[in-house]
């Protein structure tokens, strides 16, 4: 009995010993074509490129299809949008970078100052997206942060707007990674209270928001009131008297300009983005307006 018992016992070890022999060399065998099939899954050029762009009125997608030149004039001097209709229409900085960071074929376009690790910023004609490369004019992919204004303003609204163009308004600026005016003085209060409504673009939002914030500090009696929306409702609710001050990340249009008052209050890069698991580390301008306008459709058109 104990002899059989012993004669199973050896058995089992045996099969279970070849058993495990077994599945290491399968392992062993199928390893490298593990890693491969990891790798194609992670990222495959053959795919389409999902191309993410902001919505009509946006100050970044009007800034962004002029400076690559994908809005163009038609015949009859017309600017015409050429951005390719397979584009996926985001409505906020936040929604493109998180739209972009959820899809490894993905590639985008936000304000450089609300840039974060969620996604990756390429580089475009072998210039880095920085604050330092725009100042020396080799990353030529920036536009104004304009506020607009009535011609007559509370003086509530105008301290507020002293603020931001001060020493300390400034700081919070470039802080905040955008590039703040040269030659500016220190704030000086005009004693207002009262509130402010600022109203328009959700890239000139984030730093207004901070804006508000260290303006608050210094006086107590101020309410501000911010609604983030795009540069073009931010001109009209300006126009109509809606807010107090609008916000637009472009220059002003003909028609918005002939009724208020801009002052530029930053400058910003439009970074373009993909996602952390893309290889793709630069593309050239001409790239860009080619995948935006749905000429290139394909990363393997540009990955090689």
């Amino acid at each position: 009995m104990k002899l059989r018992k012993l004669l199973a016992m050896t058995l089992v070890v045996a099969m279970i010993g070849a058993l495990a022999a077994g599945c290491g060399s399968k392992s062993e065998e199928t390893g490298a074509e593990g890693e491969g099939e990891q790798q194609t899954a992670e990222w495959d050029a053959s795919n389409d490129i999902t191309v993410v762009s902001r919505e009509d009125g946006s100050g970044t997608r009007g800034a962004f299809i002029e400076l690559f030149g994908i809005e163009q004039k038609d015949e009859n001097g017309n600017k015409v949008d050429h951005t390719t209709e397979d584009a996926n229409i985001t409505n906020s900085t936040e929604v493109m970078m998180s739209t972009v960071a959820g899809n490894e074929y993905a590639i985008g376009y936000v304000s450089l100052g609300s840039l974060g690790d969620s996604v990756k910023a390429v580089k475009i004609d072998g210039a880095e997206a920085t604050e330092e490369n725009i100042k020396a004019g080799t990353y030529k992919v920036s536009r104004p942060f304009n506020i607009a204004t009535k011609d007559e303003i509370s003086d509530i609204a105008q301290d507020f707007i002293n603020f931001i163009l001060s020493e300390e308004g400034q700081k919070v600026v470039s802080e905040n990674g955008y590039i703040s005016l040269d030659d500016v003085k220190p704030y000086e209060s005009n004693g207002a209270t009262g509130k402010v409504v600022v109203a328009g673009s959700s890239s000139v939002t984030p730093v207004m928001e901070k804006l508000k914030e260290a303006y608050q500090k210094v006086n107590s009696g101020a309410e501000i009131e911010i609604n983030q929306s795009d540069s073009t409702t931010g001109m009209t609710s300006a126009m109509s008297g809606i807010c107090d001050i609008g916000m637009a990340s472009r220059e002003l249009k003909d028609e918005e300009a002939q009724e208020l008052t801009s002052i530029v209050i930053a400058t910003d890069g439009i970074a373009v983005i993909v996602n952390n698991d893309s290889p793709v580390e630069e593309l050239t301008s001409d790239q860009v307006k080619a995948i935006f306008t749905g000429e290139t459709v394909a990363w393997d058109e540009i990955v090689k």
